[in-house]
C-alpha cells in the first residue's frame, strides 16, 4: 500500500538530540576529547569575562561552534549560524537544545577579540597537546619543522607605495590599478587593507602574493603538531620561527633530533639547533655551496628515518588548507592570523588523536 506524502505538522518531538546522533558518529569522539579540555580552561574564561552584567554566550559554546566551522569547512560565520539553526547534529555538539535561538553572526567579532586577548586559542592548543602527551602519543625526542605561505586577505591592488597619499574620497570598489613595469618590494610598498602582509612567493618562477608565513613543529611519532608560530613572510621567517619553537620545548636528557627540508640547511639553523641540544637532520642543500650537514650525520640510520618521517608535516598543511579554510585567510593582522592558525592546528590534532584511538594505538 502506497504511503501518503501529506503529513500533519507535529508540534512536539519526543526524541532527544542525544538519541538523534548516531552512537559511532565521529563528532562523539571529538566532543569526548574536548569536554575535559574546556572544563580545564574554565578558570581562564572567568578571567576574561565580567562578574556582573548581562549573561553572555558561554565561551565553551563559541569554541565548539568555531571548531565545527573548521571541521566541516564552513566558509563564514553567517553560514555557520544558518547551519546551527537547522542542523540538529551541530546543535547537539555546541550544546544547544532544539528550541534555543541561535546567535547573530556578529557575536564572533566581539567575542573573538575577547578570546584573543585571553590567548584562549593558544591555551586550547596547549591543552590538546598535553592530552596527547598523557596518552603517550608524543615522543619528545624526534621532531620536524616546516613552514608554509598563508595567502593574506588582501588584493594585489592594495599593495601601494608607502609614501603615496590616499586619494580623496577613496578609490572606489575594485578600482583600476596598473602596476606593470613598476618595481614593488616590501621595503617601499605595503598593503592598504592588511599592512602586516608581505609580498612573497613559494619558489623561483612562482607568482608573488601577499602572504604570512605559518610554521609548525611536529612530533615524528604520530605526526601531531606540538607548536605553531606565524610571522611576516620574510626570507628568514621559517628559520627564525623554527629556532623559537625549539627553544620553547621542555628540556630533557638524551639526544633529540629535528628534521627539515633544504631550506633549513643554513649555518644559523644548524648551529642554533646544536646549541639547543638538537641534532639537525635536515636535507642537504648542495646547489652551488657546501652543505652544513656532513657524513657524520647522514651515515646514521636515524637520519634517513627523520627524512622519511618529516613528510608527515605536509599532511597537516594539506588538511589545514583544504579542510581548515587556510588556503585563503579570512582574517587580518599577524596576531589574529596566529590565533586562527593555532586553533586550526588544535583541530587537526583532535582529528589525529580520534583516529589513533579508533585504531587502538592509545586508550
Amino acid at each position: 500500500m502506497r504511503g501518503s506524502a501529506e503529513k500533519d505538522q507535529q508540534l512536539f518531538s519526543y526524541v532527544s538530540l542525544e538519541d538523534r546522533v548516531p552512537k559511532h558518529h565521529p563528532l562523539r569522539a571529538i566532543r569526548k576529547l574536548i569536554d575535559p579540555i574546556l572544563k580545564e580552561l574554565s578558570p581562564r574564561f572567568d578571567e576574561i569575562y565580567a562578574t556582573t552584567g548581562r549573561r553572555s554566550i558561554p565561551p565553551e559554546q563559541l569554541l565548539r561552534a568555531l571548531l565545527l566551522q573548521v571541521l566541516y569547512t564552513v566558509r563564514s560565520e553567517r553560514l555557520l549560524m544558518e547551519q546551527l539553526d537547522y542542523n540538529l547534529l551541530f546543535r547537539w555538539f555546541v550544546g544547544l537544545s532544539m528550541d534555543d535561538r541561535v546567535w547573530d553572526a556578529t557575536v564572533f567579532t566581539k567575542n573573538r577579540k575577547r578570546l584573543l586577548k585571553g590567548d584562549i586559542a593558544r591555551a586550547f592548543f596547549a591543552a590538546v597537546v598535553e592530552d596527547a602527551r598523557k596518552r603517550r602519543l608524543l615522543s619528545d625526542e624526534h621532531f620536524t619543522v616546516d613552514g608554509t605561505l598563508l595567502e593574506a586577505w588582501a588584493s594585489q591592488k592594495s599593495f601601494r607605495p608607502k609614501d603615496e597619499p590616499p586619494k580623496p574620497g577613496g578609490e572606489g570598489r575594485n578600482a583600476d590599478v596598473d602596476f606593470r613595469k613598476e618595481k614593488r618590494s616590501n621595503d617601499t610598498h605595503a598593503s592598504r587593507t592588511d599592512p602586516d602582509a608581505r609580498l612573497a612567493k613559494k619558489g623561483p618562477g612562482k607568482e608573488a602574493r601577499l602572504s604570512y608565513c605559518g610554521s609548525v613543529l611536529m612530533d615524528n611519532r604520530h605526526g601531531l603538531v606540538v607548536d605553531t608560530e606565524v610571522r611576516h613572510a620574510t626570507g628568514t621567517a621559517e628559520v627564525d620561527a623554527a629556532l623559537g619553537m625549539l627553544k620553547r620545548q621542555r628540556k630533557r636528557a638524551g639526544r633529540r633530533t629535528v628534521g627539515g627540508d633544504k631550506l633549513y640547511d643554513t649555518r644559523e639553523f644548524v648551529r642554533g639547533t646544536r646549541r639547543l641540544g638538537f641534532t639537525p637532520h635536515v636535507a642537504q642543500n648542495t646547489s652551488g655551496r657546501p652543505s652544513m650537514i656532513d657524513e657524520r650525520t647522514t651515515r646514521h640510520a636515524g637520519y634517513a628515518e627523520s627524512q622519511r618521517r618529516r613528510k608527515l608535516v605536509e599532511e597537516s598543511f594539506g588538511w589545514k588548507k583544504t579542510v581548515g579554510l587556510l588556503r585563503k585567510l579570512r582574517h587580518r593582522g599577524t596576531e589574529l592570523v596566529d590565533w586562527i592558525f593555532a586553533f586550526t592546528s588544535a583541530a587537526y590534532n583532535l582529528v589525529r588523536i580520534r583516529t589513533l584511538i579508533a585504531a587502538g594505538v592509545c586508550p
